[in-house]
Parts: structure tokens; C-alpha cells; sequence
């Protein structure tokens, strides 16, 4: 008997919990277990790919994945250290599904699971995810694995090293050869990006000096925390690109599955500024491929700025626009085979990667765009960074309904139309132009709000009008 939820760890898109009190090699055995029956052997999969970050309890709880998985007669191909766009590598190129240890950015006392089916398609809690916490739930309610009847015979488990193959497929996708030479500053925030960027830019075919922050793997994370999103953990990456006079930076977090820019100067690019640019190059390789540029879609989230869907449809190409969250995108490329998908929380989606997420091969993009030209970073994502926005602005609200129908009524009021395909958006086409997106949090009494506008004054005005209304219950107490 076990006296872990798994309710409490298994989320909306994955596994994250405390180890040992919460994830310990007995909960991911039960959960290797279930992954098997639920996933692997009803799709008759052709068996699992495991990874697992530079945490120091990734390998054993890898292992124990790996034997509940082969405990019901399928085979298992542990992949050692990767980043997870390197597990979804994996998944593709191989055929299988896959389990990826790792909790991205949390603390180190906490570990995860990501998981998908062959061809790294997404496992989330509408996909399986749900099924399979419900059926390790039972099995560790009874004692675990104990009792379970074992097949003729217990799969296979066998070691691959996919990393110069992940590489190099990287390469493939994107020519930086002819472009002119770079130096660039990475920030690995002694996450797996220590791991996986020499072997994709220390290569002959990669014009680029690579300038190292936190390569040794350590998943105590003694320096910063490996999460980019938070302005803090990018002041090392600042301050070195100008110290070294480098083109640009790039900071991946803990599992390297995302990636955030900053500029020559050390100024933070926006994530829907490289969804921009890599879209704008996307849709002209297919253009050039001899795609009728109609045919071509992109999708991007509905917090993404303007911009994006503006630079889609400046180039004939179809912008698509979904909610927040890696499964509504990937379902979205998949209904329109997108050739690309970006989301304002800096990841990026690709078709030809299995419509997975992967930062790595948006840096190439970034990387190939820059060195094609002689300018700085700075002019060249100017043209898709054309209104002010305000960053994403978090308040803890107690009557959430009720202060959305407050900055609701405000905006209408002001010529403002309302989009409720993700929370509520509101958008003035009138000059001066503005937008901003209200949207709940799904565990927190939080309200997400992001205001864009055409120039900084009227983002300013909006941002402040709108955190009033939203706030006013607090005020007023």
C-alpha cells in the first residue's frame, strides 16, 4: 500500500512531484507499468524509448520506469542523458514511444515524466495521461507490481546513444554553412543544453564560436535557476554577450526544450519575435520548395503578439490561432499540417520534428537568419517586434469571474470586441490600437494578464486601467 496521490503529481501534460515523498522508484514502476497497458500494447507499439536529464535521481527512476514497462513483455532502448526535444528525437526517428525523465525548471527535489506515443505524439490528460495515473493508483493501492502476471517473456532493455544522430538531423534541417561567422553566448543553467549544444554547433559545418555559461550538468542548479522565463535568470547571459562583444545569446532551460534570445546589446527578444522570424522562414522554404503559399500554415497561440499573424498573412501563408498549451498546438498543426508553431512562452513547434517542440532547432533558425545578413540581431528582429507590450502581469484575485466581467465591460465600452477562444480577449482596431488577454490560472486564484499596443503610452494606459479593474476587490477590502 502506498500512501502517495498520484492525483497530486500527474498533471494536465505530465508527471512532476517531490522525490522521494512523492515520485520514488515504486510510484514509477506502477507508472512504467500502467504506460504499457494503457499506451504501448493496446497501439502495439513497437515498444519504449527512456531519457533522462542531469538530475541526480533521473537514472534510477529511469530504470524503474524502464522495468515496469518491460515487466509486460515490451522492449526498452534507454537513451542515458538527453534533453527532451532529444527523447521526441528519439520517438520519431525510432518508432517508439517514449518517457522522458526530467522536471524541466523546477527545484532539484523535484522530478517528472513526460511521455508520448510513437512519433512523439503528445500523452496528455485527455490522451491517455488520466488512464494511466488511475491504473498506477490501483496497482499501488494492491502492493505494486507483486502480484502482477508476467508474460513468456519480460521485454528487452538495451543502451543507444542517439545524441550525434540528434545532431546532425538538426543540421540537416537547417544550413548555416555560407553564412557569415557568429560568436555567441550560451547559457545551459547547468541543464541538459550542456549536454546537447556541443554536439550540434561544435561541428565543421557550423560557422559559430560558442561562448559556454554553466555547461557542467547539475541538477542542484548552483548558479540560477534553469528557468529563462524569469527576467533574473537572464542577467549572466546579458552581461557576458556585451562583455564578449558576441552576435546574440541564447539561455535554454533545465531539459533544453526551450530557448529565449537576447539580442547584441544583451536585450531580451520576444519569444513571438522568433516565432515571426522563424515563421517567415519556414513559409519561404516552402515557397521556394514550390508550395503555393495559400497552402502553407503556421500556428501560433492567442497570446502571441500581433506581429506573428501579421507576418504569416504579409507572406500569403495562413496564420492559425489556438489556446495556450502544447497539446492545442500540436493538435492544430496536425488538423492543418502546419509547417511550424510558436507560442509566446518561447516554444516552438516544427513539422518536420514530429510537430514537437524542440528550442534547439529554433536557434539554428535564428543562427542561419543572422549570419545570411550583415546587420545586428537587433535590426533584424525589428520588423517582427512592432508594438509595446507589457509582459505577462500575474494578480491573485479571489472572485475571478468578477473581475474578468469588470475589464470586460471597461473595454467594451471603449470600442473593444471580445474572443473568448482562451480566457477573454479584448481587442480596439480603432486608433490607438490595443489588445489584452485575461486568462485564469488553472491551479492558482491567479488572473494572467498581457496588454500590446501601437506604441508604449496606450499599452501603459491599458495595463494600468486593467490591473485597476481586476485589482479593485483587494482595493476596496
Amino acid at each position: 500500500m502506498t500512501s502517495v496521490r498520484l492525483a497530486d503529481v500527474v498533471k494536465a501534460y505530465d508527471v512532476r512531484g517531490l522525490v522521494p515523498e512523492q515520485l520514488d522508484v515504486e510510484v514509477v514502476r506502477a507508472l512504467g507499468s500502467a504506460f504499457a497497458q494503457v499506451v504501448v500494447l493496446p497501439e502495439e507499439e513497437a515498444g519504449v524509448v527512456v531519457g533522462h536529464d542531469m538530475r541526480d535521481s533521473s537514472p534510477e527512476l529511469a530504470r524503474a520506469f524502464a522495468a515496469g514497462v518491460a515487466v509486460h513483455g515490451v522492449d526498452v532502448t534507454m537513451i542515458g542523458l538527453a534533453s527532451t526535444d532529444q527523447l521526441y528525437y528519439a520517438s520519431g526517428a525510432l518508432d517508439r514511444a517514449g518517457a522522458m525523465f526530467t522536471a524541466s525548471h523546477n527545484p532539484a527535489a523535484y522530478n517528472g515524466i513526460k511521455l508520448c506515443r510513437r512519433g512523439a505524439r503528445p500523452v496528455g490528460q485527455d490522451s491517455g495521461l488520466a488512464e494511466v495515473r488511475d491504473l498506477a493508483q490501483w496497482l499501488l493501492d494492491r502492493g505494486g507490481l507483486h502480484e502482477l502476471p508476467t508474460p513468456g517473456r519480460p521485454g528487452a532493455l538495451d543502451e543507444t546513444d542517439v545524441l550525434a544522430d540528434y545532431a546532425g538531423y538538426l543540421r540537416s534541417l537547417v544550413d548555416l554553412r555560407g553564412g557569415r561567422p557568429l560568436t555567441v553566448v550560451v547559457d545551459a543553467g547547468n541543464g541538459m543544453a550542456g549536454h546537447t549544444v556541443p554536439a550540434v554547433l561544435d561541428h565543421p559545418d557550423m560557422p559559430v564560436r560558442v561562448v559556454p555559461l554553466y555547461f557542467e550538468l547539475d541538477g542542484t542548479f548552483p548558479h540560477h535557476e534553469a528557468n529563462p522565463l524569469v527576467p533574473e535568470n537572464l542577467r549572466d547571459l546579458q552581461a557576458a554577450v556585451v562583455r564578449h562583444g558576441a552576435d546574440l545569446g541564447l539561455a535554454f532551460d533545465g531539459d533544453a526544450d526551450r530557448c529565449f534570445v537576447v539580442d547584441e546589446g544583451g536585450r531580451p527578444v520576444t519569444p513571438s519575435a522568433i516565432t515571426a522570424l522563424v515563421a517567415a522562414r519556414e513559409i519561404a522554404k516552402e515557397v521556394a520548395a514550390g508550395a503555393d503559399p495559400s497552402s502553407v500554415a503556421v500556428v501560433h497561440n492567442v497570446i502571441c503578439s500581433r506581429a506573428v499573424p501579421e507576418t504569416i498573412a504579409a507572406l500569403g501563408a495562413r496564420p492559425v490561432r489556438t489556446r495556450v498549451g502544447h497539446s492545442f498546438v500540436k493538435a492544430q498543426m496536425a488538423e492543418h499540417e502546419a509547417v511550424f508553431g510558436g507560442e509566446h512562452s518561447a516554444h516552438y513547434y516544427f513539422r518536420d520534428f514530429w510537430y514537437a517542440d524542440t528550442g534547439m532547432l529554433a536557434a539554428l533558425h535564428v543562427l542561419a537568419a543572422l549570419g545570411e545578413q550583415d546587420g545586428p540581431l537587433s535590426a533584424l528582429v525589428a520588423a517582427y517586434d512592432r508594438y509595446a507590450a507589457s509582459g505577462e502581469i500575474n494578480s491573485r484575485v479571489a472572485d475571478v469571474a468578477a473581475a474578468v466581467a469588470r475589464a470586460r465591460d471597461w473595454a467594451e465600452a471603449q470600442g473593444a470586441v471580445a474572443d473568448t477562444l482562451d480566457g477573454l480577449v479584448m481587442t480596439r482596431e480603432q486608433a490607438p490600437l490595443w489588445w489584452f488577454s485575461l486568462r485564469a490560472s488553472n491551479t492558482e486564484p491567479l488572473l494572467r494578464l498581457n496588454v500590446e499596443a501601437a506604441d508604449t503610452t496606450t499599452m501603459e494606459q491599458v495595463r494600468d486601467a486593467v490591473l485597476g479593474l481586476v485589482r479593485q476587490e483587494d482595493a476596496d477590502g
